[in-house]
């Protein structure tokens, strides 16, 4: 094969990547679905038709349309892209059908809003350089992807990513890849929708390791979603129908959403905790694509037969709070009073009282801004990992956690080990982007140590090895603590722990 132009077969055609780094052959832009537009918008993805001759491979696909957070809109504006969004990415160290090679699949986050599987630090030839098949992909986001509409699928996003699944299934051989070697990783979003393919009937089988970094709590009920896709149809003056909202460039469709996850509090009545968050769209408990929140289907043993690894960083809601103005300054008292009676455990945010008392006198040394960020950091990330690592092991299964507690030393520090810093050190790459914000411009010898440690972590894990700490029980509860000296203690957070041991994480009920 020709390393500078590899060529393979797969069941739709030929493909001709090229080169990568460290080695590795890439074939990007690779199409998995035909692409959702005219009469297949708002429908499941259908597989993607064939083609004669060899298709080139060396350009990513169209990003999905975005959410204007962080400017990623710019990077698929309005009016500028062909629909064509469904397509994966693979790298691989050996590109011959008999290597059988552990294989990867990666599921970006992004708040179900924003994402794209060509961003650079999504680069995945120095994971494919140690001996994987790599595998990025795009998937439907915000309206298009997860918003409830009447005629329509419920998850469509995660029907994507179902169909990627079974593309690999059917194809990865041809990479070098083995079908029956596959782990699906995901941070933030991608592990919530992670978490949800777990419980899914329609991707049994398709994977048999997962890793879940970040998994974040909401997961709604089809009456809120339905509420909530009501308000993103009447902020465009129509109606949450396929037929309605097809009449809408998609380009321009995540601008009502944005709209609506601005205004979110004055929903407060109806949508209860949701509102107080900028999350208006996550995965939905229809009864059909979902049909029950992942904690419980874990707990019932829906995942007893795919190993898994869930875990977090040691400061989740660092990142969010230097967003938005609020880190390294003093915390109105008032603000912290209003997010623990809004996001602990039994306060009236998540169905109750005294959540707000039980943290202060559990962490009585605190000041405003270290309650806020706790509370905020155990309700969005820290416990929904924890707790699905404990369904997990509570429906027969095998679960390893850790915690991320290295700290990231860009801006001054301040940052800590905040969401997102496991990303670039997972895929090892440092530089550019937001690992400049993370790491600076020079990447100290720390964090190329702690990537490598990640990489052999997960890619051991894939490979079948296990990711070379104890499983998890609720007994010991042994956790890998992610630093340049990692060690395995007993779960670090105990506080939190303890505080949220009763709180059950579920679909987020309509109000009223």
């Amino acid at each position: 094969m020709d390393v500078d132009r590899p060529e393979v077969r797969t069941q739709a055609g030929v493909l001709r990547g090229e080169a990568g780094r460290a080695g590795t052959a890439v074939f990007r832009g690779v199409p998995f679905a035909e692409p959702p537009v005219g009469a297949l918008r708002f429908g499941a993805p259908r597989p993607a038709r064939g083609w004669d001759g060899v298709r080139r491979a060396t350009t990513f696909g169209t990003p999905p349309p975005q959410s204007a957070a962080f400017g990623m809109d710019a990077l698929a504006p309005p009016g500028a892209d062909d629909g064509d969004w469904l397509t994966l990415n693979v790298w691989t160290p050996d590109p011959a059908p008999g290597a059988g090679l552990p294989v990867m699949v990666w599921l970006f986050g992004g708040a179900y809003v924003i994402g794209m599987s060509g961003l650079p630090e999504y680069d995945g030839g120095r994971l494919a350089g140690e001996g994987v098949v790599l595998v990025t992909l795009n998937y439907r986001l915000g309206i298009e992807g997860f918003a409830h509409i009447e005629g329509a699928p419920a998850n469509r996003g995660l029907l994507d990513q179902v169909a990627a699944l079974a593309w690999v299934r059917d194809n990865i051989r041809a990479f070098g890849g083995d079908p029956d070697r596959v782990t699906v990783f995901g941070e933030s979003a991608g592990a919530g929708s992670l978490a949800a393919l777990l419980s899914m009937p329609r991707a049994a089988g398709l994977f048999r390791r997962a890793v879940a970094q970040s998994v974040p709590g909401p997961f709604l009920s089809a009456p809120l979603a339905a509420d909530v896709g009501g308000e993103f149809a009447a902020e465009l003056g129509l109606r949450p129908t396929v037929d309605d909202l097809a009449t809408v460039e998609p380009g321009l469709l995540p601008a009502a959403a944005d709209a609506v996850g601005a205004r979110m509090e004055r929903y407060a009545h109806r949508w209860g905790v949701l509102a107080h968050t900028a999350i208006p769209l996550a995965p939905v408990v229809d009864g059909d694509v979902l049909p029950r929140a992942p904690w419980e289907a874990l707990a019932a043993g829906a995942a007893r037969d795919i190993e898994l690894v869930a875990g977090h960083t040691r400061d989740e809601y660092r990142l969010f709070m230097a967003l938005d103005g609020t880190l390294g300054g003093e915390l109105p008292e008032d603000r912290a009073t209003a997010a623990l009676r809004t996001f602990s455990p039994g306060a009236g945010g998540a169905g109750g009282s005294g959540g707000e008392e039980a943290y202060r006198k559990a962490v009585p040394g605190l000041d405003a801004a270290g309650l806020y960020e706790l509370v905020r950091s155990d309700w969005l990330f820290r416990m929904p990992s924890l707790h699905l690592a404990e369904a997990q092991v509570a429906g027969g299964g095998r679960a390893h956690v850790y915690e991320l507690v290295w700290e990231a030393p860009g801006m001054g520090g301040l940052l800590g080990a905040c969401h997102g810093l496991d990303v670039p050190l997972v895929f090892g790459n440092l530089r550019g982007g937001l690992p400049a914000l993370l790491f600076g411009e020079a990447p100290p010898a720390g964090a190329e140590e702690l990537s490598a440690l990640f990489r052999a972590a997960w890619t051991g894990f894939a490979a079948g090895q296990g990711p070379g700490w104890p499983a998890y029980d609720v007994d010991r509860r042994p956790v890998r603590l992610f630093d340049t000296r990692p060690t395995v203690t007993a779960y670090p957070e105990e506080v939190s722990r303890e505080l949220w041991q009763e709180h059950v994480f579920g679909a987020l009920p309509l109000l009223g």
